[in-house]
């Protein structure tokens, strides 16, 4: 059996082919796996779970038949989507999990993240990432009527992509030495994240006494991504469109 590993798909009604592809991979390679792990990013908005979108509404019932079908479907919160809450998880069956996350996969240490958390050059970035993460910030904006919720994002995602057009790519990338701290920290052979739209395998050989990876899931703009994982190890794959 394979445990398979997915990140940063932004799924919105203005890209309905990235749609179309997860739920056909929902329905299909999926179907056979022992568990999927989605790590953050799965939306490109999310307001909150009470939002009637339905193309949202059409991606969660996909979610929920994978999970009605006996596949346990784990969910981490990325950049995009962290106002997810209990009710999503209530209607599609997932796991919430906290980032980062470490668990023994195979025989390995793992440790799950996001990814955002270790861009720690974009110090303007990480600025609205802890306000954002605070929960009583979180509990404010889930307070306020739905069209002005849609109204911040909208707002928001403008304002996120004129700094990214104006931020180096260097700085919008992982900080290596956050890298070898979390590994570190968290003892662990492996580190799987997405975020950064930058799919690759590195070895990180420089944090002392250890000798590791790291694994970087890639976008589905232009095709999937994803990690299959069993007995003979990870491998990161395109998922051709």
């Amino acid at each position: 059996m394979t445990t398979l590993f997915i990140s940063d798909l932004h799924l919105e009604a203005g890209r309905p082919e990235i749609g179309a592809q997860f739920v056909s991979f929902l329905k299909a390679e999926a179907r056979d796996a022992n568990w999927l792990y989605i790590l953050g990013d799965l939306f490109e908005s999310w307001v909150g779970d009470d939002d009637p979108n339905p193309h949202y509404a059409v991606m969660k019932d996909a979610i929920r038949g994978l999970v009605d079908s006996g596949v346990p479907v784990s969910f981490m919160h990325g950049n995009r989507d962290f106002m997810i809450g209990r009710q999503f998880a209530e209607e599609t069956g997932v796991t919430l999990l906290d980032d980062p996350l470490r668990i023994e996969l195979y025989g390995q240490r793992v440790l799950l993240s996001h990814g955002d958390a270790l861009c720690t050059d974009d110090v303007q970035y990480q600025q609205v990432r802890r306000m954002t993460r605070d929960p009583e910030w979180q509990s404010m904006m889930r307070a306020k009527p739905l069209h002005e919720r849609l109204a911040f994002a909208a707002e928001a995602r403008a304002a996120s992509e004129a700094h990214y057009q104006s931020a180096s790519e260097e700085i919008m990338d992982v900080n290596a030495q956050a890298v070898r701290d979390v590994i570190e920290k968290y003892d662990v052979d492996i580190l799987l994240h997405g975020h950064t739209h930058r799919p690759a395998v590195h070895d990180v050989n420089d944090v002392p006494g250890m000798s590791a990876k790291r694994i970087v899931l890639g976008d589905w703009y232009e095709q999937g991504s994803v990690v299959r994982w069993d007995d003979g190890g990870p491998r990161l794959e395109e998922l051709p469109r």
